[in-house]
């Protein structure tokens, strides 16, 4: 009677351990899948592409790892369980530090991402098969599976909630791929300690040499991660990194090199204090001529380089600047660097700072503004591309005072010159009244496109501009509004938020340059 007591309390024991395997494995494979897409989109953009690319993979090589399940005899079962387990959580929890690896030594990049994702599948694929088997001496195949199946779910949906609300920003993708692998370790070791007590592990000794391996890798690249980021860093940019930070939207980093500071988000250069200046005053001295501007809303432009040159104006009386990333827009309040290029911009009364994504912050705002100034990242993903939508600029419209205008940085017209021309031709759609398009030459960027729009005919009275210019002067004017024969408008499409064509004109351009 006793000896049943134990064993029944062994058996509940048992499936307590195994039902906790199922549930962090399902915790596990889903925050794997989005650490390796979403680090693929940081360093490559176009999200959709990358995203599609890894869940189609990991689907596929779960088929594989489940077919392949089969030839696992029953004998064995532990063994390859905990040793899947064991490699599934050091290649997991290393995914995206390799990652960051093979992009700064290494070409093939979205190779090695498709080769993690079908590595990482293959084994996850094993878990549930393995699992339900383990299981079976406990449950009929009903219940077995009803069992296994609605935890691993249950676990994914935990890990969907916690990746964008707690993991990214307090912890980044970095540390998130290394903490979840600690946390799958935990499958095979729990599993390996519990039955190792109970039944016969083969090769239990070589298993407990792995585990302790495996585990020793994890947290010592953990504890060492800021010092392996600093040097990953290092070895991507030429110049010396005086500030890094991943943030829940980018990565965020600033270089400087004798008088060149450098910001890059992503990878992507947004400016070079060397020449930022052209940038700048394009983007907002030929607006100002059109404009008696009161009130002026900034749309990206984070690092106050553009309300710099506003502050030329003393009629504003308003500078609203909505950015997402609270990170970049801090960087401009509190880095030196940075405070110096912009003239400590955000000290000025007039200017007030929402964190917010633009085509939320134009949907629910209700003011108008007599003047808005789109100084936004390059449509080099999907979300980037509904800021460049037919849709976008019907809700810069309707924020227009009566006569109001908008301007915004329109990418190369000659690196990616149907992006630009697809740019004009969706705000055309839109309706307004009066279009120009212009362009300069940034040495840093090459030559750069801007395209200016307004409610009423836009006149351009050169005799408006503010004294305190480097570059921008009535002659600079009329060339930057002549586009050179190979510059000029080709057949494109508009670009709406259901069919983004801008972002594949912007791809197809960039793919010969970068």
């Amino acid at each position: 009677m006793l000896s049943d007591k134990a064993d029944l309390q062994t058996n509940r024991k048992s499936v307590r351990v195994l039902i906790f395997s199922a549930f962090i494995a399902g915790l596990c494979s889903i925050v794997y899948e989005l650490l390796i897409a979403t680090t693929g989109s940081y360093f490559l953009g176009d999200s959709i592409k990358q995203f599609s690319l890894v869940i189609g993979f990991y689907m596929a090589t779960m088929g594989l790892g489940s077919y392949l399940s089969r030839l696992i005899s029953d004998k064995s079962l532990l063994r390859y369980f905990i040793g899947a387990e064991i490699l599934l959580g050091l290649v997991g929890g290393l995914s995206v530090p390799l990652l960051y690896l093979l992009f700064a030594y290494f070409d093939y990049f979205q190779f090695s991402i498709l080769l993690l994702t079908s590595i990482v599948g293959l084994l996850i694929g094993l878990e549930i098969p393995l699992l339900s088997r383990l299981m079976s001496p406990y449950f009929s195949l009903k219940d077995n599976l009803s069992n296994v199946l609605s935890v691993d779910y249950l676990g994914a949906l935990i890990a969907t909630l916690l990746f964008p609300f707690l993991l990214l920003p307090f912890f980044g993708i970095f540390k998130t791929s290394l903490f979840f692998g600690l946390i799958n370790m935990s499958i095979g070791f729990s599993v390996l300690w519990f039955f190792s007590k109970t039944t016969e592990v083969e090769k239990k000794t070589t298993l407990y040499f792995y585990s302790f391996s495996a585990l020793s890798i994890l947290v010592l690249t953990f504890v060492f991660s800021q010092q392996l980021l600093g040097v990953w860093t290092a070895q991507i940019y030429d110049d010396r990194v005086v500030y890094a930070k991943e943030t829940p939207y980018q990565q965020v980093v600033l270089t400087k090199s004798k008088k060149d500071v450098r910001l890059f988000l992503n990878g992507n250069l947004q400016f070079s204090s060397i020449d930022e200046y052209r940038y700048h005053e394009s983007l907002v001295h030929i607006p100002m001529l059109n404009c008696e501007c009161r009130n002026i809303l900034l749309l990206g432009g984070g690092d106050g380089l553009a309300i710099r040159e506003l502050m030329k104006y003393d009629d504003i009386e308003s500078m609203t600047l909505v950015d997402l990333d609270p990170a970049v827009t801090n960087l401009a309040k509190s880095n030196a660097y940075v405070r110096s290029l912009n003239n400590d911009a955000y000290s000025d009364e007039r200017v007030s700072v929402v964190n917010e994504d633009a085509f939320l912050y134009l949907r629910n705002v209700e003011r108008q503004y007599d003047l808005i100034i789109i100084d936004l990242p390059d449509p080099n993903n999907t979300a980037l591309s509904r800021l460049y939508s037919r849709e976008f600029y019907w809700l810069v419209k309707e924020r227009l005072s009566e006569n109001g205008s908008f301007v915004t940085q329109a990418t190369s017209p000659y690196y990616a010159p149907k992006a630009f021309w697809s740019i004009n031709a969706t705000i055309a759609a839109a309706g307004y009244a009066d279009i120009i398009p212009y362009h300069t030459n940034i040495p840093s960027f090459g030559e750069w496109g801007f395209i200016l729009a307004s409610k009423s005919r836009i006149d351009l009275d050169a005799t408006q501009l503010p004294k305190l210019t480097k570059y921008v002067d009535a002659y600079a004017i009329k060339r930057m509004l002549y586009f050179e024969k190979d510059l000029r408008a080709t057949d494109v499409e508009v670009s709406t938020l259901d069919e983004p064509k801008v972002l594949a004109y912007y791809l197809d351009g960039w793919k010969h340059w970068k």
